[in-house]
């Protein structure tokens, strides 16, 4: 399903694209990188568990994209980092509503990878995004 003002190409004779895009094509626009968003509150606390940082995590990278002027449908490109990838995986269902919760329907170019440690120790999960806001 093609949401915003990027073409998603989800091409024949690949994998079905379930929750990520295989390929995005940007709009011309106002290039949007948006740095490493962990799922530390304002505060500096950190919750407990995979889906409660990575709630906060993509919470904090959509109070980013609004701060940027940009929207979740103006994601081109998605980067998940996490520190427990058996965990992320028996957590999708969750993590699903999570996403949707703060980034609707639109899933552009995902990239998930299992990474030993983030800067934080206790950092579970950490997103790296790029968004082209139209029309700039």
């Amino acid at each position: 399903m093609a949401t915003g003002p990027h073409r998603i190409v989800n091409p024949d004779g690949l994998l079905p694209a379930v929750g990520f895009a295989h390929a995005v094509v940007a709009a011309p626009g106002r290039l949007v990188q948006l740095g490493g968003q962990t799922g530390h509150h304002a505060d500096g606390s950190l919750p407990d568990g995979l889906v409660a940082q990575f709630e906060q995590a993509v919470r904090n990278l959509a109070v980013a994209l609004d701060a940027a002027g940009a929207a979740p449908a103006d994601l081109t490109a998605l980067s998940i980092y996490v520190t427990d990838m058996p965990g992320y995986r028996a957590a999708l269902g969750d993590l699903g509503v999570a996403y949707r919760r703060h980034l609707g329907r639109h899933y552009p170019a995902i990239a998930l990878l299992g990474v030993a440690s983030l800067f934080d120790p206790d950092a579970l999960v950490e997103l790296v995004a790029t968004a082209v806001v139209p029309g700039d």
